[in-house]
């Protein structure tokens, strides 16, 4: 008995009022337009090029000729956010920093991503009880992958961005392109940071110790 290959099943098939011709058979593929575009989309991601910290050389080791980012499609380290897809935070986030990745990310166009890229991105490693020092870029901005390490390494770095691409892979393109868009308002440097998105509970919270202080002020006196 012998076995039948996968272009043996399709011998002989006609589709009811059409001949297909026999240079076609066994060359037609059929699939949706998600994963078409999709396939696209995964693999020519433009990431953002910045770097915040020691993280950022990891990145650019990555894109060097040992591990050839260019693999995946992701060579193209655009200068601009208006024409990359992709934000990298690579590095130590911090207060006086916030302010400008929030509108960097702003500017990007829509569909867009970020990579939390290290234990300083991801939750503030270290420096996490630092004055100075953002305990992780999601409290500002949403983070779809988030790469653990100080710093990671190369290949980790690249498994991260193939969770990426899984996660394009799944997507629907009317869920992707029909998106509203956010704006996210830029945090304010004061004496601390400050997100506008926050104040009516810091109001609340300045009126509450106010009338607290006032209260026990009547008392007292």
């Amino acid at each position: 008995m012998t076995q039948r290959t996968g272009r043996d099943r399709y011998e002989g098939l006609q589709v009811p009022g059409y001949d297909i011709p026999d240079e076609v058979k066994g060359n037609v593929i059929v699939t949706t337009l998600n994963r078409l575009y999709n396939w696209g989309r995964r693999n020519s991601i433009w990431p953002m090029m910045f770097g915040l910290a020691c993280c950022a050389i990891e990145m650019i080791a990555t894109a060097a000729s040992r591990y050839d980012l260019a693999r995946f499609g992701m060579e193209v380290m655009r200068p601009s956010p208006r024409q990359a897809d992709v934000m990298i935070v690579s590095g130590t986030v911090t207060k006086r920093m916030i302010p400008l990745i929030v509108r960097l990310y702003n500017q990007m166009p829509l569909p867009k991503y970020v990579v939390a890229m290290g234990a300083c991105a991801s939750g503030g490693g270290p420096f996490k009880e630092g004055y100075n020092v953002v305990s992780g870029v999601d409290k500002y901005i949403p983070v779809d992958v988030y790469i653990p390490g100080c710093p990671p390494t190369p290949e980790a770095l690249l498994f991260g961005l193939m969770k990426l691409q899984q996660k394009i892979e799944k997507q629907s393109l009317k869920d992707v392109y029909l998106q509203k868009e956010e704006y996210i308002p830029e945090p304010i440097l004061g004496p601390d940071i400050m997100d506008p998105r926050d104040f009516p509970l810091i109001r609340e919270y300045t009126m509450k110790k106010l009338q607290e202080m006032q209260g026990q002020g009547a008392v007292s006196g």
